[in-house]
Order: structure tokens, then sequence, then C-alpha cells
């Protein structure tokens, strides 16, 4: 039976009621916690044994190399296997103690599930950041970059008093190329630059120290999980089996761009393999993906880890190999430095005496590990008297990190439907407002996966309250998200005496997640039902809030008129109800823009989620994926946001020709080539423009604006149909402009990739490019009842 109540800030049976509530959700965390302080695990302790700092790989003078070097030729054959799983074995005689490589920092510090970053009565929580995807809607790379730097700061604090290891397996950059996949929440979204950027940003945010010194880290970051990863578990497909057939092009210009631009642009400290195969062969197993890319063509200085179990995975799962040393020979010689998982561990002492692997391959990759322990400064004695050491639990959960939690969350919301005159509510005019849904006074469905304790929540309901009285009814049997049974009494009563009803709906863990992939995009169970039935009883205009990690088929709720407005939250993290109320009653305004495109429910009947082409096949109908390729219909598509003002942009300066040189006897001199394979960085190198737009706000609300500068290239080499090749976010007060700049590579920007995996740029096409293919802006939606965006983008381009 569901319940109505009345609420304000002064109502004291509501406060009672949730401060019961929230007492007995603290004493069952605390139940589970950890008391007592313990000190942070590190090497070289020398004030406790002073005999330590005749070894050299304790001298902090000497390089890392030469401190590897010397601590590799110390240990045995035993003593290596055992720093090759993710819990590292002890040496006592050397002073070095266990240490536990899994820890997550994906939004927020978060335990690894081996031990590596827990909670205690001293550190109850840290400070939990929207979901990866709703922070991607925000385009702000500024924004990406500050939320790594806060976590790797509470990380630190952490590590001090032993709460925590240095290690975090974060960001996820898998390309979120299916609506159903239940891990595309902790993703940046469906497109490569967007995920590269965010990739890079949020890895520096986590490794970078404030004196910029490359070679030290704050805390490893780890990119994951390499490589062409989106199928958990659908239909009876599972992640353990599922071998991915992607052709080289698709592999090199949508898979592995975000990995790439994490090594060569975010310098991070590691790659994780998964658990998939490529092709046939299971990417931990695999040395053209970890030797020949990872380590060799992109030069990663740091370690590759398995995802965890993973090499146990290809023997018993996809009986890639026939014994389980045979596994871990396999994995070590094609570059695998770390298992998660005990495999490597039990087995390699048997491959190594099987003839299966050298020595020397243990040797490499427990100095790559090593290397970034040491790089980390846990080879340089009590960590209290190093940089960071002053950090502690005072730095956890401040007030500056929570209010970049709720900033995050506001920047991320977007605006899917604005009828004129609908959004932003006026707490004045509103006396009375209908709060329903099985997601309006969410708590832990807010933070989504890989989630840490936050410092405190903040459910949509109380962040409504705050405003303005309030009734509830959560519209749906128990609150579940599944919403097997609609409960329409209580709702329908209160939306139809209030003066505006908000619709809190949308999906949790228990729809998506790892491990759970979708079957289908409507919204779960009889929320369709009650959305309707409250829209078609209510009083005031209905707001339709839509909680989640991937995209809804709303297209009815589109078109009900009464249904005003459409925001899409994501999980918006632990002061998510504070940010929704912020933007329904207009102290922010919304400038989130999707990072994903929203299909209707009969994609998932067309489109097996296994098919991993990217582009489109007119022979046997097949539409391709996301934006970029898509030739189906979508519900809203990528980029699509709305504001409470308006914008115009203008073009004030492009170029109108490129000429790349070629050598006398190129063959583009005598014939009509696609493309150019170009192999002489020095041709490339100046082969740059600039594009400036200016960007007015017409409106009377400060906002902001995210401008993006798209490629729709000639159709050579079943090149997209458009892609993005920049981005920027800027912030104007009414009647204020600003201008935005890109810098085109030429080589980089204007370039295909061709069926065989190589960058190409467009020959003879170039100039068309220039003239006809470069798209600006910042409107990329169609609807007519919201402030339009102006473009004038043919003015005196310079050349």
């Amino acid at each position: 039976m569901s319940s109505v109540s009345l609420q304000n800030r002064g109502n004291s049976v509501f406060l009672c009621i949730h401060i019961f509530i929230f007492f007995l959700y603290q004493s069952s965390l605390i139940s589970s916690r950890v008391f007592a302080q313990t000190k942070p695990s590190f090497a070289c302790d020398m004030a406790g044994n002073s005999g330590l700092g005749s070894f050299g790989f304790c001298d902090r003078s000497l390089g890392v190399k030469k401190r590897v070097k010397d601590l590799v030729k110390r240990l045995t054959l035993q003593e290596k296997i055992g720093f090759l799983g993710d819990i590292g074995g002890s040496v006592s005689r050397l002073g070095i103690p266990e240490y536990k490589w899994w820890s997550e920092g994906l939004h927020g510090v978060a335990p690894g599930w081996h031990g590596g970053t827990r909670f205690s009565e001293l550190v109850p929580g840290a400070t939990s950041f929207p979901q990866v995807i709703l922070t991607a809607a925000s385009f702000n790379v500024t924004l990406f970059e500050a939320i790594g730097k806060a976590v790797s700061t509470e990380a630190r604090a952490m590590y001090n008093v032993g709460l925590a290891g240095l290690t975090f397996w974060s960001p996820n950059v898998n390309i979120f190329r299916d609506p159903r996949w239940g891990r595309g929440q902790e993703t940046p979204g469906e497109d490569p630059l967007l995920t590269s950027k965010y990739a890079s940003a949020y890895v520096r945010g986590l490794q970078q120290r404030d004196a910029g010194n490359k070679d030290r880290l704050k805390v490893a970051a780890c990119c994951k999980h390499y490589t062409a990863y989106d199928v958990d578990h659908w239909k009876g497909v599972d992640r353990f089996e599922f071998n991915a057939v992607v052709t080289k092009q698709d592999l090199d210009d949508t898979f592995q761009p975000p990995f790439k631009s994490c090594v060569l642009d975010g310098n991070v400290a590691s790659v994780m393999c998964s658990y998939n195969q490529v092709n046939g062969k299971p990417t931990c197993a695999n040395p053209d993906l970890l030797k020949g890319v990872i380590r060799g063509k992109w030069k990663l200085n740091g370690y590759i880890v398995s995802d965890c179990d993973s090499v146990e995975v290809f023997y018993k799962h996809q009986h890639y190999t026939k014994t389980p040393e045979e596994a871990a020979a396999k994995a070590l010689l094609a570059g695998l430095d770390l298992n998660c998982g005990a495999y490597l561990g039990k087995y390699t002492e048997g491959a190594v005496k099987a003839g299966l692997v050298n020595e020397s391959a243990i040797d490499r990759a427990i100095s790559n590990n090593f290397a970034t322990l040491m790089r980390l400064g846990f080879f340089d004695g009590d960590p209290s008297k190093q940089h960071y050491g002053k950090l502690g639990p005072k730095d956890v959960c401040t007030p500056k990190n929570q209010e970049l939690a709720r900033e995050a969350a506001r920047q991320g919301i977007v605006l899917l439907k604005n009828s004129r005159g609908s959004l932003p509510l006026s707490p004045t005019a509103i006396k009375s407002l209908a709060v329903i849904g099985p997601n309006a006074n969410a708590t832990l469905t807010m933070i989504g996966n890989y989630e840490g304790t936050p410092c405190k929540y903040t459910t949509p309901l109380q962040g409504l309250t705050a405003s303005v009285p309030t009734a509830y009814a959560p519209g749906c049997a128990e609150a579940e998200v599944a919403c097997s049974a609609a409960q329409l009494g209580d709702a329908k009563k209160i939306a139809a005496s209030s003066d505006a009803t908000i619709l809190v709906m949308g999906a949790d863990q228990s729809i998506e997640t790892e491990g759970h992939d979708r079957v289908d995009l409507t919204l779960p169970g009889q929320q369709q039902l009650l959305v309707t039935e409250i829209a078609s009883t209510s009083k005031g205009p209905v707001i339709l809030v839509i909680m989640s990690g991937g995209g809804m088929d709303v297209q009815f709720a589109k078109d009900i008129d009464k249904i005003t407005s459409i925001l899409w939250v994501g999980y918006p993290g632990e002061a998510g109800g504070a940010a929704i109320a912020d933007v329904i009653f207009g102290y922010y305004n919304p400038s989130g823009r999707l990072p994903m495109s929203w299909y209707p429910q009969s994609y998932t009947k067309n489109i097996p989620m296994t098919n991993m082409n990217m582009r489109p096949d007119p022979f046997t109908g097949y539409p391709g994926r996301t934006y970029r390729f898509y030739t189906g219909p979508t519900i809203y598509t990528f980029g699509h946001g709305l504001s409470y003002t308006a914008f115009n942009h203008h073009l004030i300066q492009a170029t109108k020709l490129v000429s790349i040189p070629l050598a006398n006897n190129h063959a583009c001199h005598s014939s009509n080539c696609k493309s150019i394979d170009v192999v002489d960085e020095q041709s490339c190198r100046n082969l740059n423009f600039n594009i400036h737009l200016r960007v007015r706000n017409t409106g009377k609300m400060s906002g902001g604006q995210t401008v993006f500068l798209f490629l729709s290239p000639p159709k050579v080499h079943n090149s997209p149909q458009k892609h993005l090749m920049g981005f920027e976010k800027v912030f104007l007060s009414p009647q204020t402009e600003g201008l935005v700049r890109f810098n085109v590579d030429v080589c980089k920007d204007l370039s295909v990739v061709d069926e065989h995996g190589r960058w190409s740029p467009c020959a003879r096409y170039m100039e068309n490019i220039l003239s006809n293919h470069l798209i600006c802006g910042g409107d990329l939606s169609e609807d007519e009842e919201n402030p339009k965006e102006e473009n004038n983008l043919s003015a005196n381009p310079s050349s």
C-alpha cells in the first residue's frame, strides 16, 4: 500500500521518520565497517629497520629503473611469482609488506573486492560524484579533471590512515555501443572523441601531482576494459565466452581511440585487458594487442592487468588452452604483468618447470609492477614524511568536494523536452507539488554501480521539499523500480490536487548493471502506465524525470501534451536530489547534452546486441551503430539538450583550403586518390588551422552552452555520416558573448580510417570538406517549442 505524506521544511513528523530511517541505515553500514585505524602499507621503513638503507631499491636518489633492477635481482622465483597477483606477496627479509592492488575510483573512492579500500568510523564515507555517463553529459573537460583530482585527494587521505591503496582501477573507457549494455552507465558514452577526452582528463586528475612531475604519481589510474568489450549478459550470451568479431576499421576508429588517448594523452599508469575474445583470441592472451599495441606502439609507462580471473576464464570458460599452466604462460608471453586473481600465483611456477615460459618474462612483468609502485612512493618509506603525507580524514567529504558533486550533477542533467512556459517552475508560485515515482525518494540508486559509501544523500524528494511543500507517493509497490504493480490511487489523488507534478521514474541496478544487460528499452514494468494515468488526472503540468544509465523509449511521453517537460538525470550521485531541484526551480540553467542516443523499442527486435559492426550494411538492412553510422529512427540523438535561454553562433574565422605537401613521385599527382596514407610525420607537423566562433547568449538567463564541431566526411572508406571533431563548454550571462576556438589538425581531425585500419586524410576531397562538411554550433535539437539557437556559419572565412 502506498503512503501519502504532506511535507515541508517545518514538518516534524517527516523529519523524525527520515532521521530514524537514516539512523537504521547508518547502523547497518557501521556494523560492517572497520573501526580501528591502521597504518598504510609501505616498504623501506628504515625508521623501523635501519638495515633496509643498504638496499638499492630503497635509495630514493637512484632512478626508478635502477631501483627496480636492484629489487628484482634479490628475489627468488617463488617470491617473484608472489608479485604477479593483485594481493602482492610480502617479503619480510626485504621489508616489503603485502600490497592490495585493487581499489576503485570510478566516480568516487570505492572498495575493491579484495580489500584494497574500505571504510571505517575514521572515514565512514567518501564523496560520491555522479555516475560517469551523467558527468560526461556536461561536455566539460575541466570538470572531468577536477573530479579526478578530488577523488585522488580523498584516496591519498584514506591511504595515509591505512584505508586505501594507491592503484585505482578506473576509469571505464569502453564505447557505449549498444543501449542495452548494463555497464554503459560507467562510460562516457558512445562517441570516441568524448570518451577519449574524458579518459585523458580524468586520468590526469587522478595521477598528476601538484608539482607536475610525470614520473611521480599521486595515485595510479587504470583504463579498462581493453578492448571491444560491451556485452555482459544478454539472452544467454555471457562476457566470459563472448567472441567480439570486429573489423580492423571499427577497432581502430571506434574501440581503440579512448585507450590510445589514455596512454598517449593521459600518461595512464595501467591498462586492464577484458574477459572477451576479439576475433578468436582472449584479449589477455593476445600479444598483438598487449605487447604490440599498448606496450609497443603506444609505449605504456606502467603495467597491464587482467580483469579479475580473466586468465582462469580463458582456460576454463573459453577453453583457449589445454592446461592452466599454458594459460599462465600465454598471458605472460602476451605482455600481461598483473593478474587480478590467483591463477598466475598458482600455475606460473609449473609453467616455468614445463618450459612454457622463462623466468625473464616474470622479471619483465614484476618490473613493470614495481616501477609503478616506485612512482607512487610505496618504496620511499613512511608516507607521512612524503608529499601528500599530511592528508587525512579531514580531507575526505569536504564541503568543497560535496559542492563539486552537486555542480557536476547540475552540469550533466539534460533537458530533453520543455514546452513553452513549463520549466523552470516558480518556487513562489507553486504552493503544492506532487512527487511521485519509484525513484522519487531514491538513495542508493542515485550513485549507480562501482559505488562507495557517500558522505550523505539528498534524495529528489528532499531536494524538492527544500523549496516547496510536497506530497509524496511511490506509485509502485514497495517503491520498486521493477514496478510489477502500479499503485495509482494515492498517486492520482495528490496529482489531481497539486499545482504541478514531478514523476521520478527510470531504472536502477536491478535493471542495468555489470553482468546484466537489458532486453527492453521501455520503462520497467508498469511505469509507463503510471506516467500516463498521472498525466491524465494531474491538475498542473507534469515533469517527467528519468533516472537511468541507458536511454529509454519515452516517445509516448514526448507525444503527451500534459507532460510538458522531460529531464534525464543519469545516476546523479549523492547530491542528485539537490541538483534536480536546482534545475526544476531554475536556480540552475540546464546545459547537459546526451552522450548517447536513445532508441525506440523496435531497436531491440531488429539488432542483435552481439553484432559488433559499427557500419550499416545495406544488403542485410543492418542499420549500424551510434549517431556516427546508425540509419534508423531515434527518440533522441547524441548531443541533444535544451536550455532555458537562447544562443546564437557566428563563424568569424576559418580556412577555405589546406594543401598537403607530397613527394614529386607520389601517386596522387597522377591519379584520383580517395585518400592519402601519410607516413611522413614531417608533412603533418604544421598542417593546422583555426576555427573561431562567436557565441552570444541572447536570452534572459545565464547559462552554459556546448559548442560542437562535427565533420561530415565525403563518402569514402565507409566513413561516418558525421563525427565529433571537437567541443567546448562556455558559460555566458544574458546578452553577453564569448569566443570559442578550435584548432584543427588536418592529418588527425580530417582523416578517416580505411578498411585496413589506416588513418588517411581525404585527398582531393579536402577542399570539399572545408567548404561543405564542417558543422559548427550548439543546436542539435528539433523541438520548436524551445528557445532556438541561431547559427550563422558563412561569415567571411579567412584563408
